[in-house]
């Protein structure tokens, strides 16, 4: 009886077996039978501003001149109730009052009969943007565009100035702005001469496949007057800070100038003709010519002793004691810095005035002076002692870095080089 029960189970065991084995070979030859033409893949939706574009009408359009948000939204049908809760709603996120004429936009409206105007969306920046919701809560969204960089190299000699030299070469002018920030310490840009030439390695941003700006700079080697300057960013106590080849920082007490990019129209001078008054007498001072509004920064850190004018020629003035030695002065400014007042702590950098000609001057242009010791000296031969250098347990980091960088430089080839090897 055992022996008929266990037989009666194998076989029930295997009955099951071969209908679970022809079940699946039956499903296995229903999906072969599918063809493979009618599997429809699921297509992935095109995202912009975080929102389905292939799911709305979308158009594009930048800001007129004199125009406001509420004239935009409102020839799309929005109301003006509407247009007033967002505005009202959306002035912790931002401040509508801020759109300004030139930036661009964006309308997605619904695919319906009547289209209706669903979201609406400002470009605060190249990579930030605010997306207002026109229906329901009004919601108001900030988003940022995805940033790609990629590692370049650029390379150019000085003909006529820094920046002509970055657009002949099909390079991005704000390298000019950056480089000279970099070596502000260092090298005199209002000093720049034929010749000079620079190599440098540093990343671009794009968004959208379109460029939008310099980010890091890694190494730089700017031929100044026939010597090698170079920078290397390096992190000393998670600080980024740039370093020369031998490893002292490339800042230092004091800017090399007060300003960016102008020309020297009158130097230091013991016995020099006063433009206006045609009388000679020691000018104390470097003068600058730049365009009306131009911004002024203190050379360095100090405490502003005098935010003036002066009623004998200087104009409005701002006059900063760094130390003990050096005193600076600026003067014809048109306007004062932003809590540029007697007494207040200023920091290198910062914009202290700008540029102007008030006082007796025949053009828009900075006197700048300085005092060592109480005595006039001429601002273009002050030399600041450098800040703290590489630190002798982090020079072998250093040095591994500076190697492997200034490797990478030396394959950066000059023109003048591409040029014989291009006639061979």
């Amino acid at each position: 009886m055992l022996k008929f029960i266990r037989l009666t189970f194998v076989g029930l065991g295997l009955f099951i077996a071969f209908s679970q084995f022809s079940c699946s070979s039956k499903a296995e030859k229903r999906v072969e039978q599918i063809p493979q033409d009618t599997i429809v893949p699921v297509k992935e939706p095109v995202l912009k501003y975080g929102l389905p574009v292939d799911s709305f009408d979308v158009e594009y359009g930048k800001v007129r001149n004199n125009q406001y948000l509420s004239q935009i939204l409102n020839e799309k049908g929005v109301s003006m109730v509407t247009i007033d809760k967002i505005a009202r709603k959306s002035r912790s996120i931002f401040d509508v009052r801020k759109i300004k004429s030139g930036e661009p936009y964006a309308i997605f409206s619904s695919r319906d009969s009547v289209p209706t105007a669903k979201y609406f969306v400002y470009e605060n920046s190249a990579v930030d943007y605010t997306v207002f919701e026109l229906f329901d809560t009004l919601g108001i969204i900030q988003g940022s565009k995805e940033v790609r960089t990629e590692m370049r190299t650029a390379q150019g000699v000085v003909e006529t100035s820094l920046w002509n030299s970055m657009v002949d070469n099909g390079q991005d002018p704000m390298l000019a702005l950056e480089l000279s920030d970099i070596f502000a310490w260092t090298i005199d840009f209002f000093a720049i001469q034929q010749g000079d030439r620079f190599r440098v390695i540093y990343d671009e941003m794009f968004v959208d496949s379109v460029p939008i700006g310099i980010g890091e700079i890694y190494a730089v080697q700017f031929d100044h007057y026939g010597e090698e300057n170079y920078a290397f960013l390096f992190d000393q106590d998670d600080r980024l800070d740039y370093f020369d080849d031998k490893g002292q920082s490339l800042r230092k007490a004091f800017l090399k100038a007060p300003l960016q990019f102008s020309r020297i129209s009158s130097r230091f001078s013991k016995s020099r003709m006063h433009p206006v008054l045609r009388i000679r007498r020691p000018h104390q001072g470097v003068d600058y010519a730049a365009a009306k509004g131009t911004p002024v920064m203190s050379i360095g850190d100090g405490t502003v002793i005098a935010r003036a004018y002066q009623k004998n020629g200087g104009g409005n003035y701002v006059k900063i004691k760094h130390n003990s030695v050096y005193t600076t002065t600026y003067m014809h400014l048109s306007g004062f810095g932003k809590g540029v007042s007697t007494g207040a702590r200023v920091k290198q950098g910062q914009v202290i005035g700008y540029v102007g000609a008030t006082g007796i001057a025949t053009g828009p242009h900075l006197d700048f002076r300085v005092q060592k010791n109480g005595s006039y000296v001429d601002p273009l031969t002050v030399k600041a002692p450098p800040v703290e250098p590489v630190k002798e347990e982090n020079m072998e980091r250093y040095v591994v870095l500076r190697d492997s960088m200034m490797n990478e430089l030396q394959k950066i080839k000059w023109a003048e080089d591409l040029d014989v090897l291009v006639s061979k």
